[in-house]
């Protein structure tokens, strides 16, 4: 039976519905991702390795189970990607980085198990940023795969390091992903795709057998098409998990049981200064559509202090460490990005009593923000100050320094230095016929209260169900 693009365009939540009322099976579903996948993901360069064999026979599996009506919950016969910084045993797991093209890990990482325990079928490992955009970048094709395109206009750029993972879920070459973010990388290519992305709390999901950047920094979370997906998918994700000592024992329950009745949502102060004009007039727009069911508070402000300074300082110690190997090996060569290349060995330099300082103040900031972010369900602001950047300019030169976003760059960075989750939804177009997003930040461990606040944004508007013309 043909698979319609319809049907692959469909929701994590309705293709089960499909798949329990037998108008589909996950054979047919998972080998028409797998077409899609084959036949766009060289076109976008979206894809590392293609796992039909190993899908189909995942696939053919879940069939038989849920014939036999032994169901493993929502994600049961469901296909989905990796970024290809998680362990596959036997699969190639290459970071995004000439250097390890060819390395096979002998296990898999905790997520692709708890994955494959909820029934889902992996079919691929999708591109991304060399090292996860470990000692910087500055252009587009920073990876051996070359630039990923955003399937909305392929002149364009999918977003970083998870780009692999928006821009199959945003042309439907899988239903959902899993991405990884240190400082942006979910936020962003869900916003220049089109897709919904979701940052949980640092310690929400497991990381064994991931790549680490940054280990007190590193999340991963899904790319879907829908907030109630990344609902679905968080909820078979997280958990403590005795194989990565950062994970924590934290209850996550979805859909929320006790939701508020007017949910309250602090604007952040400056969110549209220097921003596109499409980006501004979409926040704006979206905030009347929130103002009937939330109570909108103007002009919120974050502590004032020195967040980029101690994510930086951090990173570049902890990135050090990471590749230390890489460092000492003479293969930093092989790196696509130039910048790479010459930044590489500075991180080496960051000195002990600067690293454990900035540790020192991120005690402090954990508690500024809480104080901030405990008045509110959640803070909005847009996801990004501009639609995606051009593929053949560097990221410096693409937009002028008018749109550069201050106040969105700050928000990004302040979350991500203490841990708090966010969630990011297409909420219109601007330039070149590029999609818009708003974020929406939270306190820690509040990520259903957020998917609660996406899924009722979601309900009064179809930006999630827009679809790419690519083919």
């Amino acid at each position: 039976m043909a698979v319609s693009i319809d049907t692959l365009y469909l929701s994590i939540a309705e293709l089960g519905k499909q798949l329990r009322e037998r108008k589909i099976s996950s054979e047919e579903l998972t080998r028409a991702y797998l077409d899609r996948l084959e036949k766009l993901g060289p076109k976008l360069n979206a894809v590392v390795t293609v796992m039909r064999e190993q899908a189909l026979v995942e696939a053919k599996q879940a069939d038989e189970e849920l014939r036999a009506k032994r169901d493993r919950g929502p994600l049961h016969g469901i296909p989905y990607g990796v970024k290809d910084l998680l362990a596959t045993k036997g699969v190639p797991t290459t970071w995004g980085a000439e250097p390890y093209r060819k390395r096979v890990f002998d296990y898999d990482a905790t997520v692709i198990s708890k994955l494959r325990n909820a029934g889902a079928v992996l079919t691929a490992k999708l591109a991304m940023v060399e090292l996860a955009g470990g000692f910087g970048y500055n252009r587009a094709d920073a990876s051996f795969t070359g630039p990923c395109r955003t399937p909305w206009n392929l002149e364009f750029w999918a977003g970083g390091s998870s780009s692999g993972s928006g821009a199959a879920v945003a042309a439907a070459l899988v239903p959902f992903a899993i991405g990884s973010e240190t400082s942006g990388s979910i936020l962003t290519p869900a916003s220049y795709c089109g897709v919904s992305g979701l940052r949980p709390t640092y310690g929400r999901v497991s990381r064994h057998g991931a790549m680490a950047l940054s280990w007190t920094l590193d999340k991963l979370g899904p790319m879907c098409r829908t907030a109630e997906d990344y609902g679905l998918v968080l909820a078979v994700l997280a958990g403590r998990d005795p194989l990565d000592p950062s994970s924590e024992r934290r209850m996550f329950e979805f859909p929320e049981a006790n939701p508020p009745k007017k949910y309250r949502i602090g604007i952040l102060a400056n969110a549209t200064t220097n921003v596109q004009p499409e980006v501004k007039r979409n926040f704006e727009e979206s905030l009347k559509i929130l103002a009937n069911f939330a109570t909108l508070e103007e002009k919120v402000a974050l502590p004032n202090l020195p967040f980029s300074d101690v994510l930086g300082t951090v990173l570049r110690a902890e990135e050090a460490s990471a590749f230390r190997e890489l460092l000492e090996s003479g293969d930093l060569w092989k790196l696509r990005s130039a910048q790479d290349k010459a930044a590489a060995h500075a991180t080496t330099m960051v000195l002990a009593v600067d690293y454990l300082q900035a540790m020192k103040v991120r005690t402090a900031m954990k508690k500024a923000m809480h104080e901030v972010f405990s008045k509110y369900d959640a803070i909005i602001a847009p996801g990004r100050s501009t639609v995606a950047y051009p593929i053949d300019r560097e990221f410096s030169k693409a937009y002028s320094a008018k749109v550069s976003g201050p106040a969105i760059g700050t928000l990004i960075t302040s979350c991500n230095v203490v841990g708090l989750p966010a969630v990011c939804i297409p909420n219109g177009f601007g330039e070149n016929g590029l999609p818009t997003s708003i974020q929406l930040n939270g306190k820690v461990w509040s990520e259903a209260r957020l998917i609660g606040i996406a899924q009722a944004y979601q309900k009064v508007t179809d930006w999630h169900r827009r679809r790419p013309s690519v083919s």
